[in-house]
């Protein structure tokens, strides 16, 4: 009885020790808020004051012109912030070493700043920051009910050719806006105690990362989306290379590289062959252009492989794997909860709407395609012993029931697929984030050398338990409504292919359970381990359980007020399945 008591009152000391350090970074983000809203008083002087520009204002809010005014204004002060911290510290240094600020001496003071990592991580931190108050802003100004693209800003570029930079937003752009901008904030929090060689270089990669996956989801042009979509894969090929974990890093970014690479050529020509057509890319007017039976057959193929390498369906999957296993854990965490993303909102953005007649036309080669995915993937992912295979093989049996959500053509169908994307990428960053703490701490990944791990590690044990529960949809997770959602859709077109896609459920049931047991419970294996190697069975960080309780919030807010999502894009799924039906 006293054995115990102490026990308890040892686990309570554990979890207020976790409590206080997850409360004194809440004061440091709320620090950094009160720093943003003086800044942004400085942003309103400076924009009204000195270079006096007016915000465009509408019934509905900012235009598009007014945010972009809005950024430069803040960035203009964010230079003035850091100037003045920039003449203080020579004036510092100055007033100590006697020496006269020259202009050779302050441009190696510059250099210097910019060489030090803490420069880049501060001056990142804010931008991640800076984006996320945007992103708030527009959704808090946004109209769910009103039909087509808001805040639609077009660049004139070749007017000759007919090619403009358009963006615009519309509720599905939304919500993988919100989504992004969320997962790189959290990325930005892990990669100091993940990156020790060149934080310079993997920052400026996620910031290369994060400026094109928001270009992809808020452009409304078809070559354009191209540029974007492709660009993504430079960053991304940099940092598995660079900083991947282990010696077949080459090998995995090669193949990222090539799968991508090989599959966009398709849709280059499909673009080129609308613009032959219709003379421009534009994606409104391409809406209300009727292209042929055989026009549509031929375009939607060339769409379909991109996608389909993407997200990733068989055979095309081969690249993913690798790549997960390889890459750092935050390039995983990315990889999971947005590069995917593009596939599937590809599909959901172009291919459906565009080609209705081609998407009916091929659905049962989709359907077929799915299937096998769902249920191959699931089975491969039994059979692993490394846990990134694990859950990079049940990403793809989850994305791949997307697919079947999202070709069903009814309005729980696609809604249910969005919504198991938003779900998935919190889900899969969370279960990346936890492989990449364990990793941290023993530098292995092989299943057989954990176990027990609640008898050392309890705060952990109860996350991960946590998103095991969601990886399954389980009923108050994000993945659950998802889920739900698809198989009623997919109930109303096809029952045979319904029983199958939920066997992939079940399978996601048995691979959860199975590796959460054989983790968290048993005997630690102690064996494996030196004595100095026993310090490292630890429990959480403070940055780590900020992460990590972030996420867990942000999965049970999903199953709990579905609403959320589901009324973002009430509207622009509904017209995906009116086209459907025409």
């Amino acid at each position: 009885m006293k054995n115990t008591l102490i026990k308890i009152i040892v686990f309570i000391v554990k979890w207020l020790d976790v409590a206080w350090n997850i409360l004194i970074d809440i004061f440091r983000l709320v620090v950094m808020l009160i720093q943003m809203v003086i800044l942004w008083i400085l942003f309103v002087i400076i924009t009204r004051g000195w270079l006096d520009i007016q915000l465009e204002w509408s019934l509905t809010g900012y235009s598009w012109r007014g945010l972009v005014w809005i950024f430069v204004s803040e960035f203009i002060a964010w230079v003035i912030f850091i100037t003045f911290i920039y003449i203080c510290h020579l004036l510092w240094d100055w007033w100590h070493s006697q020496a006269k600020p020259t202009i050779r001496y302050v441009v190696v003071n510059f250099k210097y700043l910019a060489s030090k990592d803490k420069t880049w991580s501060v001056v990142s931190g804010w931008i991640f920051m800076l984006q996320i108050f945007i992103v708030l802003h527009i959704w808090y100004l946004f109209d769910p009910f009103e039909i087509g693209f808001q805040y639609v800003y077009r660049l004139p570029l070749i007017t000759r050719f007919n090619i403009e930079f358009i963006i615009g937003l519309d509720g599905i752009s939304l919500c993988f806006l919100l989504l992004t901008v969320y997962i790189m904030a959290l990325c930005w929090f892990a990669v100091p105690w993940q990156i020790t060689t060149n934080y310079k270089g993997f920052i400026i990669c996620l910031l290369l990362i994060d400026f094109f996956l928001i270009l992809s989801f808020i452009t409304i042009d078809l070559f354009f989306f191209y540029v974007f979509f492709e660009s993504v894969l430079i960053p991304m090929f940099v940092l598995i290379g660079l900083w991947g974990a282990r010696v077949r890093k080459i090998r995995a970014a090669y193949y990222f590289f090539l799968y991508t690479l090989f599959g966009s050529l398709f849709m280059l020509f499909g673009i080129l062959y609308i613009y032959t057509i219709t003379g421009t890319t534009e994606y409104e007017v391409l809406l209300n252009t009727e292209f042929t039976r055989c026009q549509q057959l031929l375009l939607w193929f060339c769409f379909f492989i991109p996608f389909a390498v993407k997200i990733p369906m068989i055979p095309f999957h081969i690249w993913l794997p690798e790549a997960h296993v390889e890459a750092p854990t935050v390039g995983s965490m990315i990889l999971a909860s947005l590069l995917l993303k593009l596939g599937s909102y590809g599909f959901l953005r172009f291919t459906l709407p565009l080609f209705p007649i081609g998407s009916i036309y091929y659905k049962p080669l989709v359907y077929s395609l799915a299937v096998v995915s769902v249920i191959y993937a699931s089975l491969v992912t039994i059979r692993q012993i490394d846990l990134k295979r694990i859950i990079a093989y049940s990403s793809v049996a989850h994305m791949n029931l997307i697919v079947l959500g999202l070709f069903s053509y009814t309005q729980q169908g696609i809604d249910g697929a969005i919504y198991l994307m938003i779900g998935h990428g919190v889900v899969s960053t969370a279960l990346f984030f936890c492989v990449g703490v364990l990793y941290d701490r023993h530098h292995t990944r092989l299943l057989e050398y954990y176990g027990g791990l609640a008898q050392v590690m309890p705060i952990y044990s109860v996350y991960l338990f946590f998103f095991t529960l969601a990886n399954m949809g389980f009923p108050g997770t994000s993945n659950f409504i998802g889920e739900l959602l698809i198989l009623v859709g997919l109930f109303e077109k096809n029952i045979p292919i319904t029983l199958l896609a939920a066997t992939g459920i079940v399978f996601s049931a048995i691979y959860s359970i199975w590796l959460y047991n054989r983790v968290i419970f048993g005997a630690l294996k102690l064996q494996y381990f030196s004595i100095k190697s026993l310090k490292n069975f630890r429990d959480l960080t403070s940055m780590e359980n900020f992460i990590l309780f972030s996420l867990t919030v942000q999965m049970f807010l999903l199953g709990i007020h579905s609403n959320a999502i589901t009324e973002l894009t009430q509207i622009p799924v509904s017209r995906i399945v009116l086209l459907g039906a025409c």
